[in-house]
């Protein structure tokens, strides 16, 4: 554990410090994005990813890449999320050519997450019997979550990106609370059927031990919505100057 910063995140204090998080952010980026000309294209569909880009005032456009994810395997966890989000973001790169859409000054992100079990990793469950098994596993233990993002510059072709990863532990899970999370069909929808800040399962996140980013780059999109809040990283325009944009 020398590796990971001594920080444990009880979901006692969590609200503040997000609030605040996000409150700080949303006005740096709105005063600094008034004045850009950049245009942002967000390559997921992900409710939390847009909250957050929401949330930082920037205006942006939803594009999703039709690839087959399944076709795209590794052995580490960090490498297929690398390996997915450069697969998302030349698929839509392609579309955006081919459309006659290709503006040069946009900015595509495209991420992916993963959630490590018992060194398995996990993607989005096909199923609610699996969707039990992912959430039950997680009843009273913890997991690894791994999340990757990228952003590309439209323009010269250059891509910077990186992913992190932080330890979730869980208090026991009531079934009750797994039978409507399953019902309500949110679980099929995220990485190892787990979604954080979601109200039914957030009472049962006992801890997040965050590990220092693997790189500086990384945005708000990476991992999953509270573990970034907790973290503050910075908007995406700090990183305009080291893909070449400015």
């Amino acid at each position: 554990m020398n590796t990971v910063y001594a920080a444990t995140f009880r979901t006692a204090h969590l609200q503040t410090t997000l609030e605040s998080g996000a409150e700080f952010e949303r006005k740096r980026a709105m005063a600094r994005s008034e004045s850009s000309p950049i245009k942002i294209i967000l390559g997921s569909s992900s409710m939390a990813r847009k909250e957050i880009l929401a949330e930082m005032g920037y205006e942006f456009t939803v594009v999703t890449a039709e690839i087959d994810e399944k076709s795209i395997r590794k052995d580490k966890p960090e490498d297929l999320v690398m390996a997915l989000a450069e697969a998302k973001a030349e698929a839509i790169r392609s579309r955006l050519q081919s459309a006659g859409q290709l503006n040069p000054t946009t900015l595509l992100i495209t991420a992916d997450t993963v959630v490590v079990y018992k060194g398995s990793i996990r993607e989005k469950p096909s199923s609610k019997e699996e969707a039990r098994e992912f959430i039950k596993g997680y009843s009273g233990s913890h997991a690894e979550v791994v999340g990757s993002v990228l952003i590309s510059n439209l323009k010269t072709g250059i891509r910077k990106g990186g992913w992190d990863r932080a330890e979730v532990y869980f208090h026991d899970i009531p079934d009750e609370v797994i039978d409507n999370l399953i019902e309500e069909g949110i679980t099929f929808n995220v990485a190892g059927g787990l979604m954080l800040e979601h109200p039914l399962t957030l009472p049962f996140v006992e801890a997040v031990v965050c590990f220092p980013p693997s790189l500086s780059l990384s945005l708000s999109l990476s991992v999953h919505t509270m573990v970034m809040r907790i973290w503050q990283l910075p908007p995406i325009l700090l990183l305009y100057a080291s893909i070449g944009i400015l």
